[in-house]
């Protein structure tokens, strides 16, 4: 059996991994999801300035999709981050201008952005289609 994955970039935060794995599940229809951490990742591919932690990321990301044939990336924003300490506009801005740097990775998948707000509920934050293979 072939098991369907999806690539998270999701803060270290251990409140956002459940509620990031049960919304990526349920939208994209996947039965895992690779979980790449780092504190605020919003705000570091968003900036796309701290080239190792960059690189690291989409070192993992790369095998996410060549391993495992993850088809899409979310980008994971969320309420009282203690790595990237903004308010909710800010971090979807954030989101937004990540999601357009992580895209320009001609990955060939999808790539979207999560907001989790103080609930833990994920939505939508914004999309990129660009570079689908």
């Amino acid at each position: 059996m072939k098991y369907k994955f999806a690539t998270a970039i999701n803060c270290i935060d251990g409140r956002t991994q459940k509620p990031v794995i049960d919304f990526v599940r349920r939208k994209f229809s996947v039965d895992y999801v690779d979980m790449i951490t780092e504190p605020g990742p919003d705000k570091i591919l968003s900036e796309n300035k701290k080239s190792g932690i960059v690189k690291s990321i989409k070192d993992r990301v790369t095998i996410s999709i060549e391993k495992h044939e993850s088809k899409v990336i979310v980008i994971v924003g969320h309420h009282d981050c203690a790595g990237n300490p903004v308010n909710e506009k800010t971090h979807q801005t954030q989101i937004k201008k990540a999601i357009q740097n992580v895209d320009n990775w001609n990955s060939g998948v999808p790539v979207f952005g999560i907001w989790l707000n103080k609930g833990w509920k994920g939505t939508f934050c914004s999309m990129v289609l660009s570079n689908i293979a």
